[in-house]
């Protein structure tokens, strides 16, 4: 038995071991199944899947609004931050975020802050490609 609730372990474990903001609302959004429900077997194993998918959820749509309310020059070093860790540009990183788009959404059916996040990653790709292009 735990004296964590799922979603006390999944922020203060899980996501605690994730560097950067938008890092966090991918790896979130890798724990989606095609149904739209979430998958993390450690988590399932300890909380039971009912409370780990719940608690999935709301950390899911936690992060989404923390990345909504960050301004824009934030997120520029948060992209800096998140793409180091995993080793890759942060060109190439806010790129294979746009193409993995449906799994950023905690839910498809909130189209307001669907649009509001395509346009956060539209205005981090842009401005990633200008830093390129200005960069000898």
């Amino acid at each position: 038995m735990t004296l964590k609730s799922a979603l006390q372990d999944l922020r203060e474990t899980t996501l605690g071991a994730v560097s950067g903001l938008l890092a966090k609302l991918k790896y979130l959004g890798s724990l989606r199944r095609p149904d739209g429900g979430y998958l993390h077997w450690g988590m399932s194993l300890v909380h039971g899947e009912e409370a780990s998918e719940r608690a999935m959820k709301t950390a899911h749509s936690e992060v989404l609004s923390a990345v909504l309310r960050t301004p824009i020059s934030d997120l520029e070093g948060d992209l800096r931050e998140s793409s180091q860790v995993s080793q890759q540009t942060a060109g190439t990183y806010v790129e294979e975020m746009r193409e993995q788009f449906d799994e950023l959404l905690p839910s498809q059916q909130d189209t307001a802050s669907a649009r509001h996040l395509n346009s956060v990653l539209v205005a981090l790709s842009n401005l990633e490609r200008n830093r390129k292009r200005a960069t000898p």
